[in-house]
């Protein structure tokens, strides 16, 4: 069973539009992904600016490769180094932990994840 950040079972990140390495809308990951698409973000028009300026234009469709284009508001497994970049340059857009996959945490810290969270962490009850 994948795993998101807060060690509990991923959920759905995006059906509309469909996202992930796999495109079955969960940020799951595998060997063949090689850019670790595991951050369940809900992009900003700052964060897709930012991503094109370094070379990854997510906002352009490309059918070709299941890829509809993106606008601000949408919810994308984006990649985790990517998104780190974007924390580093003021430019991170939030995220959802519990719909982004646990291998995000060998490149994000939590405490970067938590900051940006739309959803907050499960506090244990005492």
């Amino acid at each position: 069973m994948p795993r998101n950040v807060l060690g509990t079972k991923l959920q759905t990140c995006s059906m509309q539009p469909l996202t992930g390495f796999f495109r079955d809308g969960c940020c799951q990951t595998g060997p063949d992904d090689l850019g670790v698409h595991t951050v369940c973000a809900e992009v900003t028009e700052e964060f897709l600016a930012f991503s094109y300026a370094s070379g990854n234009d997510l906002i352009t469709p490309r059918p070709q490769s299941l890829f509809p284009g993106l606008k601000p508001g949408d919810r994308w497994c984006v990649c985790a180094a990517r998104w780190k970049e974007a924390v580093d340059a003021g430019a991170a857009c939030p995220v959802y932990l519990q719909a982004t996959h646990e291998a995000t945490l060998k490149i994000v810290p939590f405490e970067d994840l938590v900051r940006f969270a739309l959803d907050t962490p499960a506090v244990p009850e005492t």
